[in-house]
């Protein structure tokens, strides 16, 4: 055994390797949040500074392009991130979306 060589210490390294592997070959995927006719700004505002937690800037820029361009990509990240979100949000009677 080679001195100062500890077999932990390796093995801890490669299982942290192997995590940071996993999440950047893990697909990403776009939360999407449809205007609608039905919720006014403060509400969406106030769903995505408390469900994807967005900054009240944030929430608002997301809004104000969701009210123009009809749909806006509010977060992004994995599919078992974003699943709870978009559900949390479609329970609000926010109309949400998973892109692919």
């Amino acid at each position: 055994m080679m001195a100062g060589w500890d077999m932990h210490n390796s093995v801890q390294w490669q299982t942290q390797e192997q995590e940071e592997l996993d999440v950047l070959t893990e697909e990403m995927h776009n939360l999407i949040v449809w205007n609608d006719d039905v919720n006014t700004f403060d509400w969406v505002i106030e769903s995505l500074m408390s469900i994807c937690e967005h900054s009240s800037e944030q929430a608002e820029q997301c809004s104000i392009i969701i009210h123009h361009k009809g749909k806006c990509g509010v977060k992004k990240g994995t599919f078992d991130v974003l699943r709870p979100m978009a559900e949390a949000l479609i329970d609000r009677g926010i109309q949400a979306t998973i892109d692919y």
